[in-house]
């Protein structure tokens, strides 16, 4: 059985919600994306796929952590 290729994506967005997450492709499919939405001040988890495993969720969040700044940007009114 061949392994699974997993590919992470870091992602901005700015229409409708602002902010930058990552996304996590498993085979070329979009599995998990986790977003910091700095307008709505809010972290978020997706999920694309019906089984996700633990260790595959651990990762995604461990991946979020380490590549994206947890503060929030601060927008003067």
């Amino acid at each position: 059985m061949q392994e699974p290729k997993d590919k992470v994506v870091i992602a901005s967005d700015v229409n409708p919600r602002d902010g930058i997450g990552v996304e996590i492709y498993r085979n070329d499919e979009l599995v998990i994306e986790i977003f910091r939405d700095d307008t709505e001040r809010t972290r978020t988890v997706t999920i694309f796929k019906d089984n996700v495993s633990l260790e595959q969720m651990e990762k995604a969040i461990e991946t979020f952590k380490k590549e994206i700044p947890w503060d929030f940007i601060e927008y003067e009114e």
